[in-house]
């Protein structure tokens, strides 16, 4: 190990253990004190807003060579600033998930044995770009008992430490360790090294990012993972869809903010209505500044659209272009999402509930959705008040996680006296 790894590996044993002690007040702070830090951290983050965006303007101007998208998802606004005060205060208003009896069961024997909800411990949260992902993850680590390591991208290194300051305040408010939330004491990739070989430090890795940053994790973690693959998600158009819902949730599912996990990446669209609607839905993509990639069928009726090539397919674009495929009903829409698909978020547009049924009960994705934008796939959407992630892995959690997923479970057996034979 060179000396940069053995300065990053001793950085990350000190804020571990910290925060190793934090989580310990937190798992058994009263839900009025988590909430009060919380309420605190988002009065901060309104309070501060011209720093915050002084900060952000300095990371803009800083990075180069980004994509629109990624530049999107990089930048704060105070719109955006405001929804991440809204997301602390909605998540304080949230139900408590520590120490929820999640099953209880009387023995033959009499003994009363109950499931109980408690914290993980130490999350390591390892993230680019978004600097509101600081917040959202703090908010729910905090909220759920838990301590939370932050590395964020060097890109964002100036919000992440102006939305951290706020975080930090809220947490003195209400008299929690500051330790419960910490950010990287370095942006040197090293960390991140050091955050993926703690074992017995850190007790889950999150990674949010790209497919880069992700497999880096699942290739190096010594420290289990609850991570997402590319959110390659598609939007089905079935034969028996309305083609007013169709033009409108496309459009929304696509364009919304094309550098989001949940946006639509590939259109399929039932060759029964091709002809007549895939035009239509062209022109408006188009009238919003949407590329394309399309398959023989579609290119058929709309010539000028650009061919796709297989590998187009299976991308994540994350940008304003559209892979298009024409198919033949259902059954061809689910093999195709089975072979290129990422199993995050997928969408059919009909008005014939037997073939939405078939289709929702068909797919492998953490997430389906009858007759609504795949954009929906969001914590706060889903009323968690914010999330850390979209989980599509098989173990855990799925799809997005807030705050129960934050939480594993132990048992209390209660006995009257009862010695086993």
């Amino acid at each position: 190990m060179n000396a940069i790894a053995q300065d990053a590996a001793r950085l990350l044993e000190t804020a571990a253990e910290a925060a190793r002690a934090a989580a310990g007040t937190v798992a058994r702070a009263p839900t009025p004190v988590k909430n009060a830090a919380l309420i605190a951290a988002a009065a901060a983050l309104r309070v501060r807003s011209d720093a915050l965006l002084a900060a952000n303007a300095a990371d803009l101007d800083a990075a180069t060579g980004l994509t629109p998208a990624y530049r999107d998802r990089l930048t704060l606004t105070p719109a955006r600033i405001d929804a991440m005060a809204q997301g602390l205060e909605d998540v304080a208003a949230l139900p408590d998930p520590v120490g929820r009896v999640l099953a209880e069961w009387t023995r033959p024997n009499g003994l009363v044995i109950r499931r109980i909800a408690q914290p993980l411990g130490v999350i390591g949260m390892i993230f680019e770009s978004r600097p509101n992902v600081t917040a959202d993850a703090a908010a729910l680590c905090l909220k759920s008992g838990n301590a939370v390591i932050l590395r964020g991208g060097s890109e964002s290194t100036r919000s992440a430490a102006a939305i951290h300051a706020c975080l930090a305040e809220g947490l003195r408010a209400a008299g929690l360790p500051e330790a419960a939330v910490q950010v990287a004491a370095t942006p040197d990739r090293a960390y991140v090294g050091a955050m993926l070989r703690a074992s017995g430090l850190i007790d889950l890795i999150v990674p949010r990012g790209g497919k880069g940053l992700v497999t880096r994790v699942l290739e190096d973690a010594r420290v289990p993972v609850l991570a997402h693959a590319e959110g390659l998600c598609h939007t089905y158009v079935h034969a028996a869809a309305d083609p007013a819902m169709a033009r409108s949730i496309v459009a929304n599912a696509k364009m919304r903010r094309t550098g989001i996990c949940g946006a639509t990446e590939t259109l399929l669209v039932d060759a029964a209505i091709a002809p007549d609607l895939l035009p239509l839905l062209v022109a408006d993509l188009r009238a919003l500044g949407c590329g394309f990639r399309a398959d023989p069928r579609a290119r058929a009726i709309v010539a000028d659209l650009p061919a796709a090539s297989e590998a187009d397919f299976a991308t994540e674009w994350l940008d304003a272009v559209l892979s298009v495929k024409v198919v033949n009903g259902l059954e061809d829409a689910l093999a195709h999402i089975r072979r290129y698909g990422s199993e995050h978020t997928e969408a059919i547009i009909t008005q014939d509930e037997a073939a939405a049924r078939a289709f929702l009960d068909g797919l492998d994705s953490a997430v389906g959705m009858w007759n609504a934008s795949t954009q929906f796939c969001d914590g706060g959407e889903f009323g968690f008040g914010a999330e850390i992630g979209i989980a599509t892995g098989r173990l855990h959690a799925r799809g997005p996680v807030g705050l129960e997923q934050l939480c594993t479970y132990r048992y209390k057996v209660l006995g009257t006296g009862q010695t086993r034979p």
